[in-house]
C-alpha cells in the first residue's frame, strides 16, 4: 500500500470516486466498482469502504436511516 492510500485517497482519486458517486450510481456492481478502482489506482477494498462510507454520509444528509436503501438513491 503506497503513503497516499494509507491515510486515504488524494484528491485526485476523491474527485474520481465523487464523479462516480454523483453520476454513475451510489451503489456499483462488482464489475463497475473494479473499473472505478482501477481509474482511481486503488484498490477494489478501498474503494468499496470508500462508496460505503460515502453512502452511508448522503444517506444522513437526505436524512435517511444508513442501513436501509431508498428510490431516491
Amino acid at each position: 500500500m503506497s503513503a497516499e492510500t494509507a491515510s486515504g485517497p488524494t484528491e485526485d482519486q476523491v474527485e474520481i470516486l465523487e464523479y462516480n458517486f454523483n453520476k454513475v450510481n451510489k451503489h456499483p456492481d462488482a464489475t463497475t466498482l473494479c473499473l472505478i478502482a482501477a481509474e482511481a489506482g486503488l484498490t477494489e477494498e478501498e474503494t468499496e469502504k470508500w462508496f460505503k462510507q460515502r453512502l452511508a454520509q448522503w444517506r444522513q444528509s437526505e436524512g435517511l436511516p444508513s442501513e436501509c436503501r431508498s428510490v431516491t438513491d
